[in-house]
């Protein structure tokens, strides 16, 4: 599939079915990962019933019923509705024409708080990096949206490209096992792969010291507790480290800085908002040791501010009761400050 400078929205000469609440297509540079359709259903069947591509798929047989595609389409959407899954079409623009090219989906384990990534692209597009490009963007929407610690895949120890893919975007070759493939009729040995956020995003980094001695990080953070006693938490988007998780506003002191000028620099920078010094408490401090660096962050507490914290970094925000702080995955620093800042509001 030829390369695109820039993302093009695909044009339809059929209806478009209505988005799905709360999920937005996802684009990269070639494609946009989106819900299926209704009259997806036909060139679905096309490029799936293609013996190449299901013997690669655990769950798809061979040959693959027309009827199925529609089916599969509305369960599909059904799940995308509860969020138990995101599976989407993989599509790509020929001219000013959406083409679909395969198919892409998470299955979510809530309780266990982990998703499972499979994909598939229909033979002619093989070769080009669609499923690398498509597999990476979903891999890194979840991580740095859904609350998830990990993800999971697998591929058949004879499908090197799968196996390539996975490695190329950063999953971990963790062990092996079988697993039935329909279409084959049967037991098939699998590799299987992780993927955390360390892994997609990578570690918090510092410049080592010239005597091989962990440098000092020095982060400030901020609680903002409103009128009715929640605290503001902001979420990692995706693209910066440690995507995913929730953390305390705040930021990287710049030399020179004192803590209270960095933090009144930071809360502007990530959230609009104007706050004086004087209504910047000390409250408690982290000091924990990453594997480059050691990380020093104070912790103040405001309750008075000038405007309307908005998310000006790509973030996402969240008000929460103290009660519930615990139930936000944060980075390892974050987590001891949660139990003090609970027990004090």
């Amino acid at each position: 599939m030829p390369a695109r400078k820039a993302p093009v929205a695909p044009r339809s000469t059929a209806k478009p079915a209505p988005p799905v609440p709360g999920f937005t297509p996802l684009v990269t540079e070639r494609l946009k990962l989106r819900p299926y359709r209704p009259e997806d259903a036909a060139e679905l069947h096309r490029l799936i019933n293609d013996w190449e591509v299901t013997r690669n798929l655990a769950a798809v047989p061979f040959p693959y019923p027309r009827a199925l595609a529609d089916d599969w389409i509305l369960s599909a959407a059904e799940s995308l509705a509860s969020g138990t899954a995101y599976h989407l079409v993989i599509s790509g623009t020929e001219g000013e024409r959406e083409t679909i090219v395969g198919g892409i989906g998470l299955r979510i384990d809530a309780a266990a708080r982990t998703a499972r990534l499979g994909y598939w692209v229909g033979r002619r597009y093989w070769r080009h990096g669609v499923a690398s490009e498509a597999a990476g963007r979903l891999a890194r929407w979840a991580l740095a949206n859904l609350n998830l610690v990990r993800l999971e895949a697998t591929a058949a120890a004879d499908n090197p490209g799968s196996i390539a893919v996975l490695r190329r975007i950063g999953f971990r070759h963790v062990g092996e096992g079988s697993e039935s493939f329909v279409a084959r009729g049967g037991a098939q040995q699998v590799l299987r792969f992780e993927a955390t956020r360390d892994d997609l995003f990578g570690r918090p980094e510092a410049e080592p010291a010239a005597d091989g001695s962990k440098p000092l990080l020095l982060v400030v953070a901020c609680a903002l507790i409103d009128v009715d006693g929640r605290v503001l938490l902001a979420r990692r988007p995706e693209g910066k480290k440690m995507a995913g998780l929730w953390e305390f506003p705040g930021g990287k002191m710049q030399p020179g800085e004192i803590p209270e000028a960095a933090l009144i620099r930071e809360l502007a920078e990530e959230l609009g908002i104007d706050v004086a010094a004087q209504c910047l408490a000390p409250f408690a401090f982290a000091s924990h040791p990453y594997e480059r660096f050691h990380l020093l962050m104070p912790l103040f507490l405001c309750r008075r501010w000038k405007g309307q914290p908005l998310p000006l970094e790509g973030q996402t925000l969240a008000w929460v009761r103290p009660d519930k702080l615990a139930d936000y995955p944060m980075p390892e620093a974050d987590r001891p400050l949660v139990p003090l800042l609970r027990d004090f509001l």
